[in-house]
């Protein structure tokens, strides 16, 4: 991500995050960007200042930390997940269909489904969430 300092052709600044310089320079060009005022969809980057970090040591030390720290929630995401579900395996799809809509035997699972069934159990109503699944060696 990056966030650049902008000014429409009528004088407003103001910021705008874009997921790269190219994300700005294809919309720019598209002329898909415009002014809160909605004026103007000329727009253009204004010189900004860099974030610096003082020492490469820190950025490395605050990198590590916070990759430990997320390896540390996930680890501990799915030990909640271990203790408070069932584990049905590759039967999830069957499995979470058939407490949706028999509504017998309604429990908390988890277990392996593909994004296509992921995707179909969306568009059938079904809510269910895929999260990141750690190996418990790594953390």
């Amino acid at each position: 991500m990056i966030k650049y300092q902008l000014k429409c052709e009528c004088g407003h600044e103001f910021e705008s995050w874009f997921s790269s310089s190219k994300e700005f320079d294809r919309l720019s060009k598209k002329k898909l960007l415009s002014c809160v005022c909605g004026v103007s969809n000329k727009i253009t980057k204004q010189l900004m200042a860099p974030q610096v970090v003082n020492t490469k040591g820190k950025k490395e030390n605050n990198s590590a930390e916070f990759y430990t720290n997320v390896q540390k929630k996930l680890t501990e995401l799915r030990n909640y997940v271990e203790k408070n579900a069932e584990y049905v395996g590759d039967k999830f799809v069957s499995e979470v269909r058939s407490i949706h809509y028999d509504k017998k035997n309604v429990r908390s699972i988890y277990g392996n489904a593909s994004p296509e069934q992921t995707k179909e159990l969306s568009e059938e109503g079904i809510e269910v969430s895929t999260i990141p699944w750690v190996n418990k060696t790594n953390s």
